[in-house]
């Protein structure tokens, strides 16, 4: 094992837990209201903050993501106050990326430009479809001419990058819709798209009762046109499911995707910090929203583990092998504090297999090692 010879670049993820309603296919831990408890929880978050600060170890904030639940429903006073209090407590860059997730549903031209002057640059928007049909079955609280407007408003506030959420593979949809879908997105031409599949999750209302999806065929054609259309808009995939213009990239995502540090708070939020002794931590929050806010103030979390060096190389390559251009064997020794040679003998196979393409100094999965993804990671992990 060699000494990490530099703590990662640091990001702080905010969890903001409600929506006016839970959503079939939604397995975050997100929860509907009957009031909103936001001066309460914005007490509770900077509480959990102040717990969670030395774990910076002088590091500043590269980027914040503010995500839900349905954090738009949150006044643009308590994200300013919620900004400065973060502002306060921790050291952050000049070029900060500041995101945050809004619905539709819950968008207003004044609270959207109420945002922007809070300090919020980027908007991550949960259209997930244009089609009024699909956004029913999808339980959504917007419709279609709903998603429109909020992006008018997003542009309108002065907000020059932006992510739309957009899926496809819904029930009933065909290649047509699906890509009708797309082609309406890349219309607006937005910086940036985050474009995947529904899948049906544990937990979930579609998973005790399953929709009619496309089938695999019909799903496969989405996917390949898709990409096409995507290709000559000039948004350029980065990641599995991400989608840019040149220069509009999360910076959030891609700490995550780098195996970067970042700390969490809000309910059910996790973090990952690394120490300069080679240490790597995981933490989590306690889920309900009610018990977080009883014990804001306590130690960091609820739950922490030291990654084990048998599992370091997988979690590592968990992440980075999602991202078009994969990894250095320089960044796999800075980020884990293990040796390339602890996975030269599984690198070589997967290569030699067609599934990751390698230099002497970089890997990077190739098109069908992304297609089969999790049994190349699978790859990293004992036993």
């Amino acid at each position: 094992m060699t000494t990490m010879l530099q703590l990662p670049p640091l990001s702080l993820y905010v969890h903001l837990p409600w929506c006016e309603r839970k959503c079939p296919y939604c397995d975050f831990n997100s929860h509907e209201f009957t009031e909103l408890p936001e001066r309460d929880y914005l007490d509770a978050l900077l509480a959990n903050l102040n717990s969670a600060a030395a774990l910076a170890q002088g590091r500043a904030l590269n980027s914040i993501f503010i995500g839900g639940g349905t954090p738009s429903l949150f006044s643009a006073d308590g994200i300013n106050r919620l900004l400065t209090g973060i502002g306060n407590s921790l050291e952050t860059s000049a070029t900060m990326e500041v995101t945050m997730e809004a619905n539709p549903g819950s968008a207003e031209s004044d609270k959207f430009i109420g945002f922007r002057q809070a300090g919020v640059n980027r908007l991550s928007l949960g259209v997930q479809s244009f089609n009024d049909q699909a956004l029913l079955a999808l339980g959504r609280v917007h419709d279609s001419e709903q998603a429109h407007a909020a992006i008018e408003m997003t542009r309108a506030a002065g907000f020059e990058s932006f992510n739309l959420d957009l899926m496809h593979g819904l029930p009933g949809q065909d290649m047509e819709a699906g890509l009708q879908d797309l082609t309406t997105a890349i219309g607006y031409r937005p910086p940036h798209l985050s474009w995947y599949q529904l899948t049906i999750e544990p937990n979930t209302v579609f998973h005790k009762r399953p929709p009619t999806l496309p089938l695999e065929d019909t799903l496969a054609d989405i996917q390949d046109q898709g990409e096409l259309l995507l290709r000559q808009a000039g948004l350029m995939q980065y990641e599995v499911s991400a989608y840019s213009q040149a220069g509009f990239e999360c910076q959030h995502n891609q700490n995550y995707w780098s195996f970067g540090d970042y700390l969490g708070i809000g309910a059910g939020a996790h973090g990952k910090v690394s120490f300069e002794d080679g240490r790597i931590q995981r933490y989590a929050n306690r889920r309900q929203p009610d018990e977080f806010m009883a014990h804001a103030g306590e130690p960091t979390s609820s739950s922490k583990r030291v990654l084990n060096n048998e599992d370091l190389a997988g979690e590592f390559m968990l992440n980075v092998l999602r991202q078009n251009n994969g990894s250095t064997f320089a960044e796999f020794e800075s980020r884990t504090g293990l040796t390339a040679t602890s996975i030269q003998e599984p690198i070589s196979s997967l290569c030699d297999r067609g599934l990751l393409a390698c230099t002497h100094d970089s890997f990077r999965a190739t098109a069908l090692g992304r297609r089969f993804l999790d049994t190349v990671v699978a790859e990293f992990f004992p036993g």
